[in-house]
């Protein structure tokens, strides 16, 4: 790379990693290895914060997440990870009709007890 491109690419670095041509190459060599390692990182980490919301979900309603996805896969419900984890933390009901969906296609989902229901002193605010 050209020297006013690098340096371009190193504003805002800290110390003489801003302006000494040799060691801003370095450290925009670096970033740029960061960065294309991160964006493949990023999509891993969305990926499994999907599944912990849509997990959460559909506990609370007594079935889990593999047997919630093999439910929908049998009905042929195709909705990714991304559009579940939204309806689980937004749209409850419409949740619980995909969760009912699941429960009925896949026989495992179906002697599924409920957890029990937490009751204690409730502190108003």
């Amino acid at each position: 790379m050209h020297k006013d491109r690098i340096l371009k690419l190193a504003k805002g670095f800290r110390g003489r990693a801003k302006n000494c041509i040799r060691i801003a190459r370095e450290r925009v060599e670096k970033a740029l290895q960061y960065s294309y390692r991160d964006r493949r990182n990023k999509k891993r980490d969305m990926r499994s914060l999907w599944i912990q919301r849509i997990n959460a979900g559909t506990r609370q309603h007594g079935v889990n997440y593999g047997n919630f996805m093999h439910g929908l896969m049998k009905e042929n419900i195709q909705l990714n990870r991304k559009v579940l984890s939204e309806l689980s933390m937004h749209e409850p009901y419409s949740f619980k009709a995909l969760v009912d969906f699941s429960r009925n296609a896949f026989p495992g989902n179906k002697n599924v007890v409920l957890p029990p229901k937490k009751e204690g002193i409730s502190i108003v605010l």
